[in-house]
């Protein structure tokens, strides 16, 4: 019984923490005057907020359906400016 607690709390210390994995479903826009960086629409894969689409900041090379490990999913990034959808 002992062991049984003791490997529910290690779970829920290993959901708590990142890195969670999120796959890129869109490709929002570009970021900054000289393609600093792209914003895209990912979803969470693993973790507490598992299947949840967020809005996320990202550097370097980026396509759809490539894999992000995300340290935390609670904070969104705020939408582009002069973009309309």
């Amino acid at each position: 019984m002992a062991k049984d607690v003791k490997q529910k709390e290690k779970e829920s210390i290993q959901e708590q923490t990142g890195p969670y994995p999120a796959r890129v479903m869109e490709i929002v826009g570009s970021m900054g005057t000289r393609e600093g960086g792209k914003q895209a629409r990912v979803k969470v894969l693993a973790g507490r907020d598992n299947g949840k689409i967020i809005r996320r900041n990202v550097l370097g090379p980026l396509k759809i359906g490539d894999i992000l490990m995300l340290n935390e999913t609670e904070i969104e990034a705020s939408p582009l400016k002069g973009r309309k959808r």
